[in-house]
């Protein structure tokens, strides 16, 4: 790790959060999914903090049985370009699926989010595991996981396409000779694919930052191998240091055979420290907040990663129960570490639930105990930076107030932005123009 190389931070701003029954708690405005106000507001306090982004999730179906938070919620790319009003530094990150989307809207309305932010865009590009998503677009049937990331394959590839329409300086707008662009740097994309059929170009030129920064969630074998390909930031989540660093290594030697140094992608664990002034303190924050779920809305929750399965059958108390390979088609990456946890830790039905529904931190105890967490996560190979989820309370403040001061004392953090776009937040290239005589990449 290089001597000045500095951790980085994302916001996971998810309303009133991704629990079942957090929005219960006194503290949480209950219309938080819905209030530009409290997206404003706590986007503002990460840009305090010098947070390189803020970062939204989405979903493409619901059901009686989703989380509260997805039931009524703002969609992404909106959501982003009204905060982006009430921000001057901070990343916008936002997701939107391939699967059920065409590449020309998307290069334009991320494009556009990065233009309106002055080069602070960024896409978390999914491919929707949900068989609810599929028939809310004109599918019966869920496409495969194969499937689903080889049409994300080519949808990317059209996307960056599209960004490159034009080359820097096209439009040259001189009044006096009446030439509003040079026709020479206007390029078409043509593209015709198994999936994908667009001829360009897009009508808006490349960003301050050149485009948008690519951002992808997928943990499976088939998600690493597209993300190193193609993304220049992951999303992750894992239990302990051991994973971080298997995760990190597998996919940076991915990267380099796409020939990729490990200075073009960036993996981003998310986490949910929950901090107070004594470790027991901590954990009884964590035991309040876990006791509003009740075990029956624990169990939906859990099913929810198996496509909608149903666990109320099986026993609560005993081990948790074998279901073959149900769900492998949604969730991949998420079920498989969920019955890889359940059967290493011997742990029963009610518990596997209580634990996916309210993950306990690993990040848990007194500021200075989640700093050296932090610490050594980054500095042993396991993280680049991570996405700082805050479901519980208060906890995004105490963050941000207590952790965050430490990290910049021991010289890990950045005590202010040293750049304007999230490229330059992230320390990535700006990627440059497949359609241009000058191909140097620029800082």
């Amino acid at each position: 790790m290089a001597k000045d190389k500095k951790i980085k931070f994302g916001a996971m701003i998810h309303g009133i959060g991704g629990t079942t029954d957090g929005w219960r708690h006194p503290s949480v405005p209950a219309d938080a999914s819905v209030s530009l106000p409290f997206y404003k507001e706590r986007a503002k306090l990460a840009e305090t903090a010098n947070f390189s982004f803020i970062f939204v999730a989405d979903g493409l179906s619901i059901s009686e049985k989703s989380l509260p938070h997805f039931l009524n919620r703002f969609e992404p790319i909106t959501l982003l370009t009204a905060i982006a009003g009430a921000t001057e530094k901070i990343g916008l990150v936002g997701t939107l699926s391939t699967s059920y989307s065409q590449p020309f809207n998307v290069a334009r309305q991320f494009l556009s989010l990065d233009h309106i932010s002055s080069g602070r865009a960024g896409w978390n590009v999914v491919t929707s595991p949900s068989a609810g998503a599929a028939r809310n677009f004109n599918g019966k049937d869920l496409p495969s996981h194969e499937d689903r990331y080889n049409k994300a394959a080519e949808h990317l590839r059209v996307v960056k396409g599209l960004w490159d329409s034009w080359e820097d300086g096209a439009f040259v707008r001189n009044k006096e000779t009446g030439e509003f662009f040079d026709k020479e740097k206007m390029h078409e994309l043509n593209h015709e694919g198994e999936y994908f059929s667009v001829k360009g170009p897009l009508n808006l030129e490349r960003s301050q930052q050149g485009y948008p920064v690519i951002f992808q969630a997928g943990s499976s074998l088939r998600g690493k191998s597209f993300a190193a390909q193609s993304a220049d930031a992951i999303f992750t989540g894992h239990e302990t240091l051991e994973e971080a660093i298997e995760f990190y290594s597998d996919v940076m030697k991915k990267a380099e055979q796409n020939g990729r140094g490990h200075e073009e992608i960036l993996i981003f664990p998310g986490i949910s420290p929950i901090v107070a002034s004594t470790v027991e303190e901590a954990h009884k924050i964590y035991e309040d907040f876990i006791s509003l779920v009740p075990i029956d809305n624990a169990i939906t929750y859990l099913g929810r990663f198996f496509d909608h399965f149903d666990f109320s059958t099986f026993p609560l108390d005993e081990p948790f129960p074998e279901i073959g390979d149900t769900g492998k088609e949604a969730f991949q990456s998420t079920t498989d570490k969920i019955k890889k946890m359940a059967k290493e830790h011997k742990l029963t039905l009610r518990q596997v639930a209580q634990q996916v529904a309210v993950p306990r931190s690993t990040f848990i105890g007194t500021p200075e105990i989640v700093a050296d967490k932090i610490q050594t996560w980054f500095e042993s190979g396991g993280a680049d930076g991570f996405i700082i989820n805050s479901d519980i309370p208060s906890q995004f403040k105490e963050f941000v107030e207590k952790v965050v001061p430490i990290l910049q004392e021991r010289g890990i953090y950045e005590k202010e932005y040293t750049g304007s776009t999230l490229r330059e937040h992230l320390g990535i290239k700006k990627p440059s123009n497949q359609n241009s005589t000058n191909t140097a990449l620029e800082v």
